[in-house]
């Protein structure tokens, strides 16, 4: 049964009480709880280099809805609901090496030869180089010592903002080897406040193999600890491969030792989504949002990325899924989570409020013509700018029993998480033998546990060999309406992974089509002068109970849901209606803000 529009007082009830704070929310069935475990302050060389002067401290005001300052002056603050948790996630290596330099408590403070450090006016490519040149010849200045002076600092900002049960902090930091420009880069969580004494980076291995032993070893010391790939779309393929780093086939211990240290992946955030790609799923309609197609850490834009497979999340879901089938262990049973990677200790999780770092301005953004107020010019022979192409930071969700550090953490190991591209959209997936009536029971949610597996976890057949599933999803009351709720299911058949899209669930009383299990278009509109959409369109939550038409019981599978909102105005075209002029013809005028959830594996035994 489906019900988008018409409400138990059961859902009602929980329409209202999900409009609030996840803390307002609580329930003994788990509530959502919205935050960032990626971002970035002057103590990232990166971030320094763009004139951020801002700290973990004030990374965590912006989170609880303080303003505070960007390098150009303004006042950047979160006009919507504060965020229930954050972690600021500054890069290990070069660690607080040039903030150091403003301190005058820090250590080397004033070094004579600390101005060699950032070379004026030097892009960052060439930067990083005259960084490692310095750093073969072992200068104090860029010593441990800095590290562990800016290290102390993460922590004792983390440790000060921390307020269970109302703000939740989490001690990180972020692991960056970056082989031949290609992304293998971790965020770093810890679950407590007991942690090393300096983070492990990719200064002493680029084998994330290597970051995982290192956890392990901190896990044996009762330091519990997990790492979130990100930015898998830049790592060329090397993301998520069948051979380890050093070309090896995996085998068990290598596949469970990544599964215990990376049980979830960063599936969007504002450098690309990395979820699918056209190339890799040709049949999904929605598989080409955000899609970034340049390198990072190059200066041009002559060479775009050209290896997808390998480089995205429901790719590496399929290959595991192969890799279950053919050998009995999965390296790639990952749970999603979304986040912003901003470099300003604040990121634009609001579409119509977008911001950058550096020049933060249309033109700089690309989506403003020079000289825009002069009725000559237009966008003709206008060259776009590849952080153009970036969006807004996503947002971790995370169903979890309270909102605490290690309520939080059990949830993510247990990949109870979901992701959104901004949008405070919440979504949940159960599958099992649920009753055929679920959706109209005075607590579904509550079945759900009782008699399925969340997202996250796995079903096999002796626990339900023909299983249903309960998708629920509710919009972000300061954001779009609903437009549909799809189930991606991948399997193995004849030992190939295979992927089909399903919509489970449409807004304004339609149904998927039995055709091609597609919802009827619901004719929301926008209207490109204005950035205003269609107010009588769309669902404030969609819930649906759902069979797989194709389930067989001897294959294996995942299910994940993706919840799609109405077309709104990208924030590209915000700027431009603001300016008065026409938006930027190489970039998407509009698009529909989504949020993902972790999947639910099936394993015949």
């Amino acid at each position: 049964m489906q019900l988008t529009n018409r409400y138990s007082l059961y859902t009602a009830t929980l329409a209202f009480l999900l409009a609030t704070t996840g803390a307002a929310a609580e329930t003994p069935q788990r509530s959502a709880y919205f935050g960032d475990t990626h971002i970035h302050t002057m103590y990232s060389f990166d971030a320094f280099m763009g004139n951020v002067r801002t700290t973990p401290d004030d990374a965590y005001r912006y989170a609880k809805g303080e303003a505070i300052d960007h390098p150009d002056g303004s006042k950047l603050r979160i006009t919507g609901a504060p965020l229930d948790f954050l972690m600021v996630s500054d890069h290990a290596k070069y660690l607080g090496v040039f903030a150091a330099q403003l301190d005058p408590q820090a250590p080397y403070f004033g070094h004579p030869d600390a101005q060699e450090l950032v070379p004026a006016g030097s892009p960052l490519d060439r930067t990083v180089r005259k960084l490692q040149a310095l750093e073969r010849g072992n200068p104090v200045y860029m010593g441990p010592s800095i590290w562990k002076y800016a290290w102390k600092k993460i922590i004792d900002a983390a440790e000060r903002h921390n307020n269970p049960g109302k703000f939740t902090t989490f001690i990180g930091y972020e692991y960056t080897p970056t082989p031949g420009n290609r992304h293998l880069h971790r965020n770093v969580v810890f679950k407590g406040s007991r942690v090393p004494s300096r983070p492990f980076s990719s200064g002493d291995s680029m084998n994330p193999e290597d970051l995982w032993n290192w956890l392990d070893g901190l896990r044996a010391e009762g330091i519990d600890a997990l790492a979130i790939p990100h930015n898998m779309n830049q790592s060329d393929g090397l993301a998520f491969q069948t051979a380890t780093f050093y070309g090896e086939p995996i085998d068990r211990e290598f596949a469970e030792k990544r599964m215990r240290n990376e049980p979830i992946a960063e599936i969007s955030q504002q450098k690309g989504t990395s979820e699918t790609h056209p190339s890799l799923s040709p049949n999904d309609e929605w598989a080409n949002f955000q899609i970034v197609q340049y390198y990072l850490n190059r200066t041009e834009n002559t060479n775009p990325i050209s290896v997808f497979k390998g480089g995205y999340y429901r790719d590496a879901l399929k290959m595991g899924l192969k890799m279950q089938d053919a050998n009995g262990f999965n390296p790639y049973q990952l749970g999603v989570i979304g986040a912003s990677d901003t470099h300003l200790s604040a990121a634009p999780f609001e579409e119509d409020r977008y911001f950058t770092g550096g020049r933060n301005t249309p033109v700089a953004r690309g989506s403003a013509y020079p000289n825009y107020t002069d009725a000559d010019k237009s966008w003709e022979d206008f060259w776009t700018p590849r952080q153009a192409t970036h969006g807004t930071g996503g947002l971790a969700g995370v169903w979890a029993d309270e909102n605490t550090r290690d309520a939080l953490f059990d949830a993510m190991r247990r990949r109870e998480t979901f992701a959104t591209s901004g949008p405070r959209i919440r979504v949940r997936l159960f599958a099992g033998d649920l009753p055929d009536d679920i959706a109209e029971l005075d607590d579904p949610v509550a079945a759900g546990y009782a008699k399925g597996v969340p997202m996250g976890g796995t079903l096999d057949s002796k626990r339900s060999n023909s299983p249903r599933f309960m998708v629920w999803a509710a919009r972000d009351p300061h954001a779009g309406w609903l437009q549909r709720a799809q189930i991606i299911k991948g399997w193995v058949e004849d030992g190939e992974a295979q992927e089909k899209i399903y919509d489970v669930a449409c807004s304004d009383g339609l149904v998927p089509s039995s055709d091609n299990h597609r919802c009827p278009n619901n004719g929301a509109q926008v209207n490109l002068t204005n950035c205003s959409v269609s107010r009588d369109k769309g669902a404030v939550s969609l819930m649906t109970n759902w069979v797989d038409p194709e389930f067989k019981a001897e294959e294996h599978a995942f299910y994940y849901v993706r919840v799609l909102e109405n077309p709104s105005c990208r924030w590209s075209t915000w700027d431009a209606i603001r300016l008065g002029i026409e938006p930027n013809p190489d970039l998407p005028a509009i698009h529909q803000e989504r949020a993902w959830s972790s999947p639910i594996w099936y394993r015949p035994t």
